[in-house]
């Protein structure tokens, strides 16, 4: 299943919409400016999500992943590699020698997929008018295979994957990350309905 052209800029608007709330979230909880970035939001068999990734992203990966409800169901996960959420954490902290993920940057790491799963998940629930409920968000650090499979596993009914390229902006640092979105062909169907729904909501 392919976006055409009006859903993909459809999309593209509502997450930006969400990242523009996550960035404002983040840069008053820090005291930084941040400007989150999202150049391309592409859609792919959940099978072909794992060997993209491996492609740009090299060694295990940092994960948080947040299941979530509704009419509109599935996983949400931010993933950075290990040098990406490092960066992040220093920048984010002013703890410029901190150069591994201990407990601390961990903690750092899940509030920033919080915030970034949560207001884009919550643009889905609020803009298209849906509930959507979502869990605990739960860091991992391990290959990118092992991430999916584990999704996969839990659920057989996830098939399809929006991956979307995110990059975080700050002080004079560019930070590249990919936000996931697993969905069943139902929960993919009721989305891309609601998103017509509020183009036309638009126009209106």
């Amino acid at each position: 299943m392919d976006l055409n052209h009006s859903q993909k800029d459809a999309l593209t608007e509502l997450i930006n919409i969400g990242y523009a709330r996550a960035a404002g979230a983040l840069s008053d909880l820090t005291g930084h400016r941040i400007h989150l970035e999202v150049p391309q939001v592409v859609i792919h068999q959940i099978a072909e999500i794992g060997p993209l990734l491996k492609a740009v992203v090299k060694g295990d990966v940092v994960s948080v992943n947040q299941s979530f409800a509704g009419p509109i169901g599935g996983n949400a996960i931010l993933i950075l590699d290990s040098a990406a959420a490092v960066l992040l954490n220093q920048l984010l902290t002013d703890r410029p020698g901190a150069g591994d993920l201990d407990g601390a940057a961990q903690e750092v790491i899940i509030e920033v997929g919080n915030i970034l799963l949560n207001a884009c998940l919550g643009v889905f629930g609020n803009l298209l008018q849906v509930q959507v409920n979502f869990t605990v968000p739960l860091l991992h650090i391990e290959p990118v295979d092992e991430v999916f499979d584990a999704i996969t596993a839990a659920d057989s009914k996830l098939q399809y994957a929006l991956m979307i390229h995110t990059r975080f902006h700050m002080r004079t640092s560019n930070v590249n990350g990919y936000l996931v979105i697993i969905l069943g062909v139902n929960s993919l169907e009721r989305l891309l309905l609601e998103l017509r729904k509020w183009e036309e909501r638009q126009l209106a």
